[in-house]
């Protein structure tokens, strides 16, 4: 059995997920904690709750996503999993940090790439790697089928979708990511985005206006 962290960091009001068991194994995915106590926010929820941290997951590799990359490997040890397409968007992060008025140190260590289909465990849970690209070159999504959840990082939002001006982006290509990934996910799976509020899959497909009205 799983359970769902959020917690809010940063001035991008990114949203940082740890998922953890009931024998406190732990994903962290997307630390965006960038100022000192957001950081020790983390860390004393983690000492609090009697965490332990196994994976380290971005679903992309944008500034705000990243931000707490190096904090979080140099405090548990973990090694950063992303999409290999992910990797020239880590390695601008820090240029992308200066440009906002943001910057930060950037995690430098091993990569461990992740494909569509891989599954990653803690004890008898796991989260399914889904492959969604469209807001970035190599963005994924976590889904556990056995508790309906999905962490979508920044391709689906409440009422909402990804930007996909940024370098790498494609707008069909990220209607295609929703159309063929998530909407063939039950309806009453329940969609932890990357900034805001949760949601439902079914929610989307009748209220998204992004979505609506592309027919989807």
């Amino acid at each position: 059995m799983l359970t769902v962290k959020q917690f809010t960091f940063s001035p991008v009001q990114e949203n940082t997920y740890i998922v953890y068991n009931k024998e406190g194994d732990a994903f962290i995915i997307d630390p965006g904690c960038y100022f000192g106590n957001e950081r020790n926010e983390l860390k004393d929820f983690i000492e609090e709750a009697s965490i332990s941290p196994k994976y380290l997951l971005n679903t992309h590799c944008h500034l705000d996503h990243v931000f707490g990359n190096k904090f979080i490997h140099d405090n548990y040890g973990l090694v950063l999993h992303i999409h290999e397409k992910e990797k020239p968007v880590l390695d601008f992060a820090p240029s992308s940090g200066q440009m906002w008025g943001l910057p930060f140190e950037n995690y430098k260590g091993e990569l461990i790439f992740l494909k569509e289909g891989n599954l990653i465990s803690i004890g008898e849970d796991e989260l399914e790697v889904l492959f969604t690209p469209g807001h970035s070159p190599g963005s994924i999504c976590f889904y556990c089928a056995k508790q309906l959840f999905v962490i979508s990082g920044d391709v689906l939002f409440r009422e909402s979708i990804g930007r996909t001006d940024l370098p790498g982006g494609n707008f069909e290509t990220l209607i295609r990511s929703i159309h063929g990934k998530l909407w063939t996910l039950p309806e009453d799976v329940t969609v932890y985005p990357g900034h805001g509020e949760p949601t439902t899959i079914g929610y989307e497909m009748a209220n998204n206006p992004f979505l609506v009205h592309a027919g989807l």
